[in-house]
């Protein structure tokens, strides 16, 4: 009888513990050329602005793609010169272009469309400080991972998530869109 009573709470430990062991962690690094770098273990690097001599390191760190959300009218945004570094290093190269002052759904779709390409993961998105690189990733953990609402912003604000807007605009896309 006191087995059976410790079943329960032994498979509630078990499921806890398992959990935990799932659980990917965020994690900080500073790189030379990288502004804002945070990671979720191998999976997908959230970063602000980076140099194209940043690309061979982003390719050393196991990264096989970059998502480069900066406008190309952003200061210091070096579209093509980042787009050549990339194809001299043999990674992918999205550049899906997205103003955080007017979220436009057309950008989270290119977005979710370049992060679901064969091959694609893990990739390296960034942007100018790393806010609307987590926000992408926020939508892209909503309409294709389908996590639950709570555990993708924690996430997203663990990458660098800071703008309470993008994060409403990232719920309301990532919910109605889903994939």
């Amino acid at each position: 009888m006191r087995v059976c009573s410790l079943l329960p709470g032994l498979a509630l430990i078990i499921g806890a513990s398992a959990g935990l062991a799932v659980a990917q962690e965020v994690t900080k690094e500073t790189v030379p050329g990288i502004r804002n770098l945070a990671r979720v273990q191998t999976t997908v690097a959230c970063a602000g602005a980076i140099t194209p001599e940043a690309v061979a390191d982003i390719k050393k760190m196991g990264f096989v793609s970059i998502v480069n959300l900066r406008l190309a009218s952003e200061p210091g945004a070096e579209i093509e010169k980042e787009a050549a570094a990339a194809e001299a290093a043999g990674v992918k190269y999205f550049h899906v272009p997205f103003d955080s002052s007017k979220p436009d759904p057309k950008a989270a779709g290119a977005f979710l469309d370049a992060i679901t390409t064969t091959g694609a993961e893990p990739a390296f998105i960034h942007c100018a400080g790393g806010n609307r690189a987590a926000t992408m990733w926020l939508i892209k953990r909503l309409a294709v991972d389908h996590w639950e609402v709570d555990r993708a912003v924690k996430e997203a604000i663990a990458l660098g998530q800071t703008n309470e807007t993008l994060r409403t605009f990232a719920i309301e896309y990532g919910q109605a869109n889903k994939r």
